[in-house]
């Protein structure tokens, strides 16, 4: 597939944002003396730093190009400084300035990527600076304010960390990284803009210093206020295990991403140094950088698809301060900002989509490209399995952009050929509908463990001549009727089914995970799809917190009644809670079936109107009332098992008056024989 043509391009930064980093801070050619910056002692003299720094005649506001020419001297001093430094002198002097950030021992590997001079680890260590920052940076918010901000920009503009560091310090780090004006280090490489060689290294080690400067500041606050830092915990990422679908990175693959890389238009030759350092990052197991750098070269290559396919060339550039950046917000968007439609996910093919949805956005997913750039995850234990599923994807998509008669030997191999099949195959794994069927299947599983469970036989007889009382007769009946009508929806291989002991166990099982496995649209779905979602899952977990607890209790009294340690009044709340148990497995196996039958056809809720989508959203909602109800009768404090059995008989009674009236959504369902489950 080659639809990137020329690569003549020779940075991704607009006129004006280039001149910005690239040239206004090094117009003047005053040399700063370093010791008005720093004292002997490794001590930041902020003021010879905030001074440079240059407000609009009118008001308060920054200015920021003025800012970002008059601090070039300033950081060029930095740079010299840090660089005279010896790894143990920079070591002695600043790294006790860096304890108050999550990682300290970044910082020396920051000097370190100084030191070796290479652009693209420069770039890499201002991504890590920024996110550890701005992690840092929350941590002290939280000293005062309640909830800490999202976003960078709104963090330092805070009026909390004003009254910590001071206006004026915070102004520099606007400067730095806080603002579309100024020179916004975070953004342009976080968000794949920046080559290596746009991003000067005086900027790094000016960063690396001002780090170490709040880190003093921050000293002084702490003794004056009598107060204790505290780091929030680092986040763990959600459903990595859903969205492992590509086999461990192996040689051959690195090998041939090495390769593909050379070859594919997908990327521009002045981004190839970070593809590069990606390789040898995870050679290295530094899986956190390699997968920071593929995330941001991976924006930056969609957004060339983005600009292609959309016919926008100019939104392959950073745009002003003025005008949003095209990002991945955007770009994974289903419509662009004009209203129009976004031709790339038709371009890209939904198994793509899917795959990129569920790394980055979806809210159950790892969302990892967030979890890095805000620093909530430790690097240090950052997994193997995602930095290799990102690396896979990454070699799939550059080859889909690379001539067909270019490294066809390569693309013949099986092991290659493996790949791409998965990434063709691939369905969403974090989406809510794809939740739902997790939890309908982990439910399921769980109900099996009823029957199997240790139950005394005097008991058991006992709470078997209770079962025949009218109310768990009338349940019964109407457990039938409603299994009766579903049948008509099920799959061909169960429509022989005739109440809940019409088929085995293991063909029940079998029934659930046919239905569950069935590939449910999940690609920019409307809201009333996913307003049903929400509550059918709802009605999931009450149905598993139940299951739970009757498993609990079951044990538990089992346990007691072998050690005789029941009590009379406890023994027939035994009794009484075995009868309710054969009736409540059938009917909690009978809503699972029912919402695995209606997420298959969830999306035929577009066929109700308005007041029909209302009602029938109602009829979820009383269904899910029926299971929070359960919850509280079945718990331990409570044992109100007879009334479980009355509640049970109410939803059972309304769940079949819905379903004769034929307003499920698998009575819309264009195929009104049987679902579909290929």
């Amino acid at each position: 597939m080659e639809i990137l043509t020329g690569d003549s391009i020779t940075t991704c930064l607009s006129p004006l944002v280039h001149d910005l980093i690239c040239n206004l801070g090094f117009e003047l050619t005053e040399i700063c003396d370093i010791n008005s910056i720093v004292t002997q002692n490794g001590e930041v003299r902020w003021k010879a730093i905030t001074d440079r720094v240059s407000y609009a005649e009118l008001g308060h506001s920054l200015d920021y190009r003025q800012s970002v020419q008059r601090l070039g001297p300033v950081c060029e001093a930095i740079h010299l400084h840090i660089s005279s430094l010896s790894r143990a002198q920079f070591e002695t002097q600043y790294s006790p300035w860096y304890q108050w950030t999550t990682s300290p021992e970044l910082f020396l590997e920051i000097y370190d990527a100084l030191e070796s001079s290479q652009s693209a680890a420069i770039s890499l260590s201002v991504m890590k600076l920024a996110s550890c920052l701005e992690r840092a940076l929350g941590d002290v918010f939280l000293l005062i304010g309640n909830e800490c901000p999202f976003l960078l920009r709104d963090l330092l503009a805070s009026a909390e960390l004003a009254h910590v560091f001071g206006h004026a310090v915070m102004d520099v780090l606007k400067v730095f990284i806080g603002s579309p004006c100024g020179l916004n280090l975070r953004n342009v490489l976080w968000h794949g803009f920046a080559s290596p060689q746009d991003i000067p290294p005086k900027y790094c080690s000016a960063l690396l210093l001002l780090t170490a400067g709040l880190g003093q500041l921050l000293k002084s606050y702490l003794h004056h206020t009598k107060v204790q830092l505290a780091h929030r915990p680092f986040v763990t990422l959600t459903n990595l295990e859903d969205v492992i679908v590509f086999p461990g990175v192996t040689d051959k693959v690195l090998s041939a991403l090495e390769t593909v890389m050379t070859k594919s238009s997908f990327l521009l030759k002045i981004m190839l140094p970070y593809w590069e350092l990606a390789v040898s990052k995870f050679k290295s197991h530094r899986f956190a950088d390699c997968t920071m750098l593929l995330l941001s070269q991976l924006e930056a290559g969609l957004r060339r698809v983005f600009a292609t396919v959309n016919k926008c060339p100019d939104r392959l550039l950073t745009a002003e301060s003025t005008i949003l950046y095209t990002t991945f917000d955007e770009i994974l968007a289903k419509h662009m900002s004009d209203g129009s439609i976004n031709q790339l996910p038709c371009f890209l093919g939904e198994p793509a989509m899917d795959f990129l949805w569920d790394f980055l956005n979806y809210q159950e997913g790892p969302r990892i490209r967030d979890r890095l750039s805000h620093g909530e995850i430790n690097i240090r234990e950052f997994p193997k399995a995602a930095a290799s599923q990102l690396l896979t994807f990454c070699l799939v998509l550059l080859l889909r952009f690379t001539e067909e008669d270019t490294l066809s030997e390569l693309k013949e191999e099986a092991a290659i050929q493996l790949l791409v099949s998965l990434a063709e195959r691939y369905r969403s794994r974090c989406h809510p509908a794809f939740q739902l069927q997790k939890q309908v299947l982990s439910c399921e599983k769980s109900l099996r463990m009823w029957p199997v469970l240790p139950l005394p036989e005097e008991c058991c007889q006992e709470a078997g001549r209770s079962e025949g009382n009218s109310e768990a007769c009338a349940c019964n009946s109407l457990i039938s009727k409603i299994l009766c009508e579903l049948c008509h929806y099920l799959p061909a291989s169960a429509c022989a089914i005739n109440g809940l002991d019409g088929l085995p166990s293991e063909k029940w099982s079998q029934l659930l995970n046919e239905l569950c496995n069935t590939r449910i649209p999940t690609l920019f779905c409307p809201k009333i799809v996913l307003e049903v979602l929400v509550v059918l899952r709802g009605i999931s977990s009450q149905c598993q917190r139940v299951s739970d607890q009757v498993i609990a209790s079951l044990q538990l009294r089992h346990r007691q009644w072998v050690e005789h340690t029941l009590r009379s009044r406890q023994r027939q709340n035994y009794v009484r809670m075995l009868s309710s148990v054969g009736l409540l497995c059938p009917v909690l196996s009978l809503i699972l079936l029912l919402l695995a039958l209606e997420l298959v056809s969830v999306h035929a809720v577009h066929g109700k109107d308005a007041q029909e989508r209302q009602q029938y959203l109602r009829f979820l909602k009383l269904i899910l009332q029926y299971t929070e109800n359960l919850v509280a009768y079945t718990s331990r404090q409570k044992n109100k098992w007879n009334e479980a059995v009355s509640l049970t008989r109410a939803v059972l009674l309304r769940i079949w008056t819905f379903s004769e009236k034929k307003q499920m959504l698998i009575h819309l369902t264009k195929n009104t024989n049987k679902v579909d489950t290929g």
